[in-house]
């Protein structure tokens, strides 16, 4: 079992469709998922589009959006070392700054970062990171 930190693109989409792979992964896994505090703001703020982009109402996204955050644990970011927060930075500085925290919740607890976004993960890659995760499809 692993530990893997989710990025908000990726709980998103999730639920935006409890029949994605995304959804379906998280839901089936055996790893431990963690997401930053901002994530879950995130997905509030953006809650309108998930109704839109996923066709159900709002009790429907509400009631998907309690499911998949009973299946990941929620990490304080005030928790993460200051010197974690600064390798984040720097690997994301050039990239995408707003990822900064998925990648050092990453860094702190050691973990897989679990993101779909393809210019983020050659960014990180670039620069020497190389934790991601991967679900498997089988599952």
């Amino acid at each position: 079992m692993a530990q893997v930190v989710v990025d908000t693109n990726i709980l998103f989409s999730a639920l935006a469709s409890a029949e994605s792979s995304f959804a379906k992964a998280m839901l089936r896994s055996e790893n431990e998922f963690f997401v930053c505090e901002t994530t879950l703001v995130e997905i509030f703020d953006r809650k309108e589009k998930l109704i839109k982009v996923s066709h159900l109402s709002s009790e429907d996204v509400t009631r998907l959006y309690r499911i998949l955050v009973k299946r990941v644990q929620i990490y304080r970011e005030d928790l993460i070392s200051v010197e974690n927060w600064k390798a984040a930075y720097e690997f994301c500085r050039d990239v995408d700054e707003t990822d900064t925290p998925h990648v050092a919740l990453a860094l702190e607890l050691d973990a897989y970062l679990w993101t779909g976004d393809k210019r983020l993960k050659e960014g990180l890659q670039e620069k020497g990171f190389k934790n991601f995760f991967v679900p498997n499809p089988t599952r």
